[in-house]
């Protein structure tokens, strides 16, 4: 299993399909999928068996609950949309080995160059031309999936960098 950052790369080949699909989705439909984020779960539930030791493992799911209890607060209160809510709660487990600072600070680098990038490439006519369809070009609100995706994907390679 060796340490628990390089044990986090072995969430990678099933979480960055998944992350690619959410951000796809997010930024075609405006919304998340919950087979997503069902898929996210049962990623969790199977390899982190085998990624954490049992205590932290179930820690990641208490982790879980309680980003999922506020994400249904903040999404009441219309302060982020539902999908993103629970995409947020399914990926919270992951990050359980985390310094809450670092999360907060790769949080925001995602966001950032999610907004950066999409504003970028809705203004690019070439990319325009091959997805004149997405939502996400013309709703009045962002496609918060695309920077959550970012986030699950480049977390365990942060921690293999990180003191």
């Amino acid at each position: 299993m060796g340490t628990l950052p390089q044990s986090l790369l072995w969430f990678l080949p099933f979480t960055v399909p998944i992350a690619i699909w959410v951000a796809w989705s997010d930024m075609k439909f405006m919304k998340i999928p919950n087979k997503a984020v069902i898929a996210l779960l049962l990623v969790y539930l199977l390899v982190g068996l085998f990624v954490f030791p049992l205590k932290l493992w179930l820690w990641g799911w208490a982790l879980f609950a309680v980003i999922l209890a506020i994400g249904f607060l903040a999404t009441a209160a219309g302060l982020m949309g539902g999908g993103d809510a629970k995409f947020a709660a399914a990926m919270a487990p992951f990050f359980v080995t985390a310094d809450p600072r670092t999360v907060l600070l790769l949080l925001a680098s995602c966001i950032l160059a999610a907004v950066v990038s999409h504003r970028m490439l809705k203004r690019a006519s070439a990319f325009r031309a091959v997805t004149p369809d997405w939502e996400s070009w013309t709703h009045k609100d962002f496609p918060m999936g695309l920077a959550l995706a970012g986030a699950l994907v480049f977390y365990p390679i942060l921690a293999l960098l990180l003191p």
